[in-house]
């Protein structure tokens, strides 16, 4: 029977998940796709996506690819696959596509965002998706320590531990720190204060968002001054960054090709 390749555009909440890939112990997004694809093909399926988002960490739009012999529409594996996954876990698309596409090795860049909420009381409505700082943050320190991470650099220092990339050099084409007044939820909005830290690059390392968020929270608090995120840059060194925010702030919102 003739190989096909089916590509998949993929949402999740990775709230009660070890993260994309299959883990020993535990439930991740890869294994539940890639048993149910093998519940409705009748054989092992192999799934490969864009990027591993850690265990928490959630995704509007991930980008996965599978080959199949079978005759299967790919609007039926749609189908087929909300069906038979958890109501976190939605195939918001499934195409045919070429044999030679590789989620990963043929993103142009990808695009990630960080949520933080200042707000003395956090709402139940966004406490699985935001990093909780009761107090305030200046902004205008953060946004100015971040365009010292615009560019193509060496980002050893934002680098998490368990990182097997072979490289460490990565190309940031954008950073935008935004403050937010607000936010819509079910046709409701949820007041508030928040801040949105995006993260356009070429490619990410391991916790790397998550770590440069934190360094941001850092320069935001006055534990460290917008000027020095260019000298941690340099140093190459973890321990001068800051911490790492946690998993349930970050989403992966894109993938370009």
């Amino acid at each position: 029977m003739r190989q096909r390749k089916i590509k998949l555009l993929i949402q999740y909440d990775g709230t009660d998940y070890c993260g994309w890939q299959v883990q020993p112990n535990g439930i991740s997004i890869q294994g539940l796709i890639q048993d149910a694809l093998s519940e409705i093909t009748g054989v092992a399926v192999r799934l490969t996506a864009a990027g591993r988002t850690d265990a928490g960490v959630h995704a509007l739009a991930q980008v996965a690819a599978f080959n199949t012999e079978s005759s299967l529409e790919a609007e039926i594996f749609q189908k087929a696959l909300n069906a038979n996954l958890p109501y976190p876990i939605r195939i918001i698309n499934a195409s045919e596509t070429s044999k030679e596409f590789h989620p990963r090795f043929d993103a142009k860049h990808k695009t990630y965002f960080y949520m933080i909420t200042t707000d003395k009381i956090l709402s139940p409505f966004i406490a699985r998706y935001a990093w909780h700082l009761p107090y305030k943050l200046d902004i205008d320190a953060m946004i100015a320590g971040s365009l010292k991470l615009i560019g193509t650099h060496d980002f050893s220092a934002f680098r998490g531990s368990g990182c097997g990339a072979k490289s460490t050099v990565r190309t940031i084409h954008d950073i935008n720190v935004e403050k937010i007044e607000g936010m819509d939820f079910m046709s409701a909005n949820i007041g508030g204060s928040f801040i949105k830290i995006r993260i356009t690059a070429d490619a990410f390392l391991r916790h790397m968002v998550r770590n440069i968020s934190g360094t941001l929270v850092d320069t935001g608090r006055g534990k460290t001054k917008a000027d020095k995120i260019g000298e941690i840059l340099e140093s190459k060194k973890r321990p001068l960054a800051g911490p790492t925010a946690p998993a349930r702030g970050l989403f992966l919102e894109k993938v370009v090709y």
